[in-house]
């Protein structure tokens, strides 16, 4: 039986309903020429809730402060494989977080994030329903955002 783990994931949407993508290019490793297009977040430690643990990663990965991330408006479960070649049971919580104009920060980035993060980007739908050569996790991100009321 595979362990479980349980994250996090940001979905971050700006004043003109685009959404932020982090792009995952892995050079090294197990998962070494994986090269795709994904939301940011991240594991839960030990202790934390899920809504806890999407508070630090939307400061470490963006910089961005919030004392709330309300409730979840997606969950995915599935097998996944970790950078150092493990195998776990993924549970992905997805957070909606609305900003307006705002500067990226890298300054909580871990060296791993560093090593494989390559660009940031924010997607319209548009650009997602348009992309046809791009992977873009999770695969039913479109699905997801038609859930979320953007105001």
């Amino acid at each position: 039986m595979m362990r479980v783990r349980s994250s996090s994931r940001l979905l971050i949407v700006d004043s003109e309903t685009r959404v932020l993508l982090f792009r995952f290019v892995h050079k090294t490793g197990a998962l070494a020429g994986q090269n795709y297009w994904s939301t940011p977040g991240g594991g839960v430690k030990d202790g934390e809730t899920y809504q806890q643990a999407a508070i630090r990663e939307l400061r470490e990965e963006t910089g961005i402060l919030r004392e709330s991330v309300g409730e979840p408006v997606a969950d995915r479960e599935f097998a996944l494989q970790l950078p150092d070649g493990d195998y776990v049971q993924s549970r992905e919580k997805y957070f909606v977080v609305r900003v307006e104009d705002v500067a990226l920060s890298r300054q909580g980035w871990t060296s791993q994030e560093v090593d494989v993060i390559a660009d940031q980007r924010w997607w319209s739908r548009g650009d997602l329903m348009q992309t046809t050569e791009e992977v873009v996790w999770p695969e039913n991100l479109l699905d997801i955002l038609a859930t979320v009321t953007i105001n």
